[in-house]
């Protein structure tokens, strides 16, 4: 039961810490990281708030990887939902005020990256099933034998092209952003020597299944 609530509270604080990276980068003021100037653009198509763009883009990504053979489980779940929701109450908050200064602004975007990186680690470590967009880039690490990092780069910059012609913001942090991220998640990885394809995922049958067994042991 003990390691049952540190996974949890691992994957708590991931994604409430993947959101405060979000936040951080976009109040960098020097250009929305890609993914968030690809739902900064669908935001402004739709009239929505950007978090909750994100929550349906994650679903629609969820999707794909689930078609694709990748588990889907309650960290899946709750990436989809969670960080949207974190992002709006973060910014919505005022805690993080935008950055006027373009030099303060590129350190706080890297420092944010870095804070997605941990964030990911965290929540992916737990087991309960990587987000849709982390469960996209191990997706394609593991099936086309690249690097997590490199995967991720690519994913990021293709988004930002994606974003810009929606309509998103586009600023040189984006290309700062799109090109850092791929290295921030394979030093962060490094270091706590962590490879995310050997994680082993469950699903939410499995999930089901362990907690039903573990109640039946209680009574």
């Amino acid at each position: 039961m003990k390691k049952e609530v540190g996974r949890l509270v691992r994957l708590s604080i991931g994604l409430f810490a993947y959101a405060v990276g979000i936040v951080l980068t976009m109040q960098a003021h020097i250009g929305y990281s890609p993914w968030d100037v690809f739902h900064a653009g669908l935001s402004a198509l739709f009239s929505m708030k950007i978090g909750s763009m994100t929550i349906i883009v994650g679903i629609l990504i969820g999707l794909i990887v689930l078609l694709g053979g990748e588990k889907i489980g309650v960290g899946t779940i709750s990436n989809m939902v969670v960080i949207g929701l974190f992002i709006n109450v973060l910014l919505d908050s005022g805690l993080f005020p935008e950055r006027s200064h373009p030099a303060i602004g590129a350190l706080q975007m890297i420092g944010g990256l870095f804070v997605i990186s941990f964030a990911s680690y965290l929540y992916i470590s737990s087991g309960y099933g990587a987000g849709p967009r982390d469960s996209l880039m191990v997706f394609l690490s593991r099936k086309s034998g690249w690097s997590s990092g490199t995967c991720r780069g690519i994913l990021e910059i293709a988004v930002s092209l994606i974003g810009f012609l929606l309509g998103g913001m586009l600023g040189w942090g984006t290309l700062l952003s799109a090109v850092m991220i791929g290295f921030c998640i394979q030093i962060t990885f490094s270091i706590l020597r962590f490879d995310p394809k050997k994680v082993h995922h469950e699903n939410m049958v499995d999930s089901y299944k362990r907690m039903k067994r573990f109640f039946v042991r209680v009574r």
